[in-house]
């Protein structure tokens, strides 16, 4: 059988996207054919008792942030060697994918690196612009997000390596992220049942536009005047958006659940009537959307979305189709979007609709998950 070391600072039960990307991948790989050489994040039982339950070995480096240092590619390379693995996965390819040489020489016949939303950030800076192309010279495949991505590691890597970028975003589970998610209890639970709501998953930074929602809703609620904004997902800007909703006067149309455990997440997507997130590149577009799952999830959910046009988040969105895609920190574009969803019963049927085909069509974790075993396979 052929075997994978995944390489991977990202990997759970530290929570973030990358890792819960990297997991889902890993999982749906055959049986017996990878192993993961991982960052240790805490100490304790909390990741012994994760790593015990897998069906593959993981292997923790003693530090809680890898980086591609001269121990540690030493130690991918006698993994290698000790698990006879014939390709070598690296979990994001910056910076882990600058081992590429080194284990190339000590065996590995294909690497493969997963790019993200942050290698499109390196590209734009010199310093890690000449990373990322050696990390391009060094692996046989990179992956990308979508079209945005792919545009600004491209343009850093070189046209040799940018020929050998293949698509490979995260997926979906449309049978966790459905209709009948259970939605209604969550509604009920939190004294919506009569009420549209418009509601963002999202952990709360500025990026992901929950601001934009909430100077939105004075005008939302001009037209519709029992909507309610239900923000769900805990961060740092909570304080201040709580702030922003007081100044506005909109704090009793504005719910906030804080952080909710993960099996929670789709019935809390099916309390929406229209899933809104308009997020916004910052910072010179060094902190920008590489994605944006949540779309796909609440489509999966059958809900209508409007997303911002922040870096690839329009990549998750079939504009006047599955929703729209408005400028991210517009709050009257946003109000006006959402205005006309809510307004809509037959259009959000619509969307919703054709956002769960989509998924069903193109985003399932299983299709994604046989493209990367052939990726693997060479």
């Amino acid at each position: 059988m052929h075997r994978t070391l995944i390489v991977t600072n990202d990997f759970p039960p530290r929570p973030g996207g990358i890792q819960a990307f990297v997991h889902n991948m890993a999982v749906r790989q055959p049986a017996g054919s990878v192993v993961v050489y991982a960052s240790t994040w805490r100490d304790g039982t909390e990741v012994r008792r994760f790593d015990a339950e897998q069906p593959f070995p993981v292997i923790r480096d003693r530090t809680k942030v890898m980086v591609p240092t001269p121990r540690v590619t030493r130690r991918a390379a006698e993994i290698l060697r000790a698990e006879k693995c014939e390709s070598v996965w690296f979990g994001a390819a910056a910076p882990l994918g600058l081992m590429a040489p080194a284990l190339r020489r000590a065996g590995a016949g294909r690497l493969l690196g997963m790019t993200h939303g942050h290698e499109a950030a390196w590209a734009q800076l010199p310093g890690s612009r000449q990373l990322l192309r050696r990390i391009g010279a060094g692996t046989d495949v990179l992956t990308y997000l979508g079209e945005y991505t792919r545009s600004r590691i491209a343009a850093a890597v070189g046209p040799r390596a940018a020929g050998r970028m293949v698509q490979l975003p995260p997926g979906v589970d449309e049978s966790t992220f459905h209709p009948a998610s259970g939605g209604a209890e969550v509604r009920r639970r939190l004294g919506l049942a009569d009420r549209p709501v418009v509601v963002c998953v999202s952990r709360l930074v500025p990026r992901k536009g929950q601001d934009t929602l909430i100077e939105a809703m004075p005008q939302i609620l001009a037209d519709v005047p029992d909507a309610v904004l239900l923000i769900v997902g805990g961060g740092p800007y909570r304080a201040d958006l709580e702030k922003l909703a007081d100044a506005r006067g909109v704090r009793a149309s504005v719910r906030f659940t804080g952080s909710v455990p993960w099996e929670e997440l789709p019935a809390h997507y099916g309390a929406g009537d229209v899933f809104a997130m308009p997020c916004r590149t910052r910072r010179g577009g060094l902190d920008v959307e590489g994605l944006g799952i949540v779309y796909l999830e609440a489509s999966a959910t059958g809900l209508p979305v409007v997303a911002g046009d922040s870096g690839g988040a329009p990549d998750a969105v079939l504009e006047g189709e599955t929703g729209y895609v408005v400028p991210g920190g517009s709050a009257e574009a946003a109000a006006e979007r959402i205005v006309r969803l809510l307004g809509d019963e037959e259009l959000r049927r619509r969307m919703g609709e054709a956002g769960r085909r989509w998924v069903e069509r193109s985003w399932r974790w299983d299709l994604l998950a046989g493209r990367l075993t052939s990726l693997l396979a060479g």
